[in-house]
């Protein structure tokens, strides 16, 4: 490989949470370059849905970095793990799916995924393709490999259990199984979010075992979605997804809180951090760093010729909107230390809304949208809304809509 040890570790740190064990990478970057032998890279989707957003492509961006230095990456489709539901970051159990359900899930989820890793050069498996092969003695024989004091050490179940909610035996399969899978192809690394080191270290411990160098685990962080607060999940309207038509990705790009531009551009571009400085420095209009942002993130989809329609389509109807906004004033006093507020608290604040009831009923109608691209509120009046200047707040729709651009007043 024409890229050294050192530059490669350099290249694949950018954005990651943690390494473990590093020391340990850093010999298998050293070997695979003496050797000229890439690593094996695996990454795991359980199709437990269809839509791929921009959190989802987070560990598969790290996935094609990895490719472009030449190692390999290999993709495990996880048809059996779907069956059980990954318990990682999860208060309660998930919602079982049918066999039909994750095959028709699955079908479209490569498509997605090409989008960002070179299927051509990557390997891909089901790990239906050995799990569907065991006997019951098999699973008895996996379960072997681990403790119950182990499992229930983890923080989420530690966590459903000092909270009295049921933790099932089926989910405690889960690491393993997802470990087995390093097993069965043969990793040298593996990636995922932070909620999954301990089944990426399951994984290594499984390897070992069976007499295999125990693979690395990459971590990387979990996006934000659009409300800058939330973990991204289309169950919480706070997502983007990588199937969305252009206008409306760079739309809700240009929605975003200020706060959690650093992550999205750190994650979700190339661009280089001194760059991502500069744009982010107080000389330079947030403004103006979103609009690099939406084209970045735009032109990986859809590429820059969209992107740059996009940007346009999205000023031209600003000024448009500029013509039929009102503002109106918020006082720093009335939100909280967080610069958080109730929405319909809000919306009466705003005389959007008669009164605070009403300001309620309009979020659980889904009649409340933020942002120029008019993004839907979550439709939960607890959920607090983070009140900057220049927030755009709109009630309605069509020609009955109406859109406040709302001023924080320090000095309240």
């Amino acid at each position: 490989m024409s890229v050294s040890a050192a530059e490669q570790l350099e290249i694949l740190r950018r954005g990651v949470d943690s390494i473990v064990p590093e020391a340990d990478f850093a010999r298998k970057l050293e070997q695979s370059v003496a050797k000229g032998v890439p690593l094996r890279v695996k990454y795991g989707i359980d199709p437990t849905g269809i839509d791929v957003h921009l959190g989802h492509t987070v560990p598969l961006r790290k996935l094609r970095q990895f490719q472009d230095l030449g190692h390999t990456a290999v993709i495990i489709i996880g048809n059996y793990t779907a069956l059980v539901g990954d318990p990682s970051g999860r208060d309660e159990a998930r919602v079982a799916l049918t066999e039909e359900q994750v095959a028709a899930n699955a079908r479209d989820y490569l498509t997605q995924v090409g989008k960002i890793i070179d299927l051509d050069r990557a390997e891909v498996h089901h790990n239906g393709d050995w799990f569907a092969k065991w006997s019951f003695l098999d699973v008895l024989d996996l379960t072997r490999k681990m403790t119950l004091g182990q499992i229930s050490a983890r923080d989420d179940f530690a966590k459903r259990i000092s909270e009295k909610k049921p933790v099932y035996l089926h989910e405690c399969l889960y690491p393993l199984m997802q470990g087995w899978d390093s097993v069965e192809i043969r990793s040298d690394v593996e990636l995922g979010g932070t909620e999954q080191l301990f089944s990426l270290l399951v994984a290594r411990d499984l390897q070992q075992g069976q007499g295999q160098a125990g693979q690395v685990a990459i971590t990387m962080p979990i996006l934000v979605g659009t409300d800058g607060v939330r973990k991204m999940g289309k169950s919480l309207s706070n997502y983007i997804g990588v199937n969305e038509p252009a206008d409306t990705q760079f739309g809700k790009v240009m929605s975003l809180p200020d706060a959690p531009m650093r992550q999205y551009f750190t994650l979700l571009t190339n661009l280089p951090l001194g760059e991502v400085d500069r744009l982010l420095s107080p000389e330079v209009n947030p403004r103006d760093a979103k609009e690099v942002l939406g084209k970045a993130v735009v032109a990986q989809y859809h590429g820059l010729e969209a992107a740059d329609g996009a940007a346009e389509t999205f000023r031209n109807r600003a000024k448009g909107l500029e013509q039929e906004i009102k503002s109106a004033t918020v006082l720093k006093s009335q939100l909280d230390p967080d610069q958080k507020i109730l929405p319909g608290v809000l919306l009466k604040n705003l005389a959007l809304a008669s009164s605070t009831s009403e300001g309620n009923r309009l979020v659980e109608q889904g009649a409340v949208k933020v942002g120029s691209d008019r993004t839907p509120l979550p439709r939960d009046r607890q959920a607090k809304l983070e009140v900057t200047t220049g927030l755009l707040i709109t009630v309605g729709s069509g020609n009955k809509a109406r859109t406040v651009k709302i001023e924080v007043d320090e000095e309240g």
